[in-house]
């Protein structure tokens, strides 16, 4: 891996390969980097300081630096054995836990943490995101099949599910904070259930009613990219 230059024979390290990948297939400046916390220094401050210098711009607009994941409450290590490749955990052909786990269940299970906080994988954490993401499926499904009608509207009720709605938004634009979200997600789920059980969605006004729906709906397949069984079922068969 040797390279001729005008100052003789050049070994250009990892750190101008990624600046130069980064201007030949995206420009000179990008809108979003990502990358571990344990790239901050010295390779990400490297790149900045090349491509100030090469290009006299910023070359990066947003940094988005994700921490690290843990096992058991223990660092990930192929030394000690205390590591899982993603297919071990969809297949369950592993040590470590004690089921397989859907791959979406995973994801779900991940978005529970904020991207820069550590997380930890266990049979604990993932079975009870399993119990979650199954909660959250049932609840939107109820919500899509209500036929609605209109009724006596208790004011309380719909001013808390729309305040409810503008904290999702509110919590995505915070650094995307998809635990605070999913948490507001929740409280939802918890309303849409009670209603459900009584009956009693004429409660809210029809316009609070279709923004819930699109709300739930939005958030759990576009923003959070979740799918429910027979979404994934039709991605097997394609």
């Amino acid at each position: 891996m040797k390279w001729p230059s005008p100052w003789g024979i050049g070994f250009p390290g990892w750190h101008l390969e990624c600046s130069a990948m980064g201007a030949k297939y995206l420009g000179n400046q990008i809108d979003i980097h990502g990358g571990g916390m344990d790239l901050k220094f010295p390779h990400h401050e490297c790149e900045i300081a090349q491509g100030v210098s090469a290009n006299n711009v910023d070359p990066v607009k947003y940094w988005m630096h994700a921490n690290m994941l843990t096992l058991n409450g223990k660092r990930m290590s192929k030394s000690t054995g205390n590591t899982l490749l993603p297919e071990e955990i969809f297949s369950g052909k592993n040590e470590i836990l004690e089921k397989a786990f859907p791959p979406l269940v995973v994801r779900f299970f991940m978005l529970q943490a904020h991207y820069r906080s550590v997380l930890d994988f266990s049979s604990d954490a993932l079975s009870a995101s399993e119990k979650g993401f199954n909660k959250l499926m049932e609840a939107n499904k109820t919500l899509s099949n209500v036929k609605f009608t209109e009724g006596s509207i208790n004011k309380e009720l719909d001013n808390q599910i729309v305040n409810l709605i503008e904290d999702c938004y509110k919590y995505m634009n915070d650094d995307f904070n998809t635990p605070q979200t999913i948490a507001t997600l929740f409280e939802l789920v918890s309303i849409v259930n009670t209603c459900n059980n009584a009956n009693s969605f004429g409660e809210i006004s029809k316009e609070t009613f279709i923004y819930l729906q699109k709300t739930m709906n939005g958030f759990i397949f576009d923003v959070l990219g979740l799918k429910n069984q027979e979404m994934q079922s039709n991605d097997k068969s394609a």
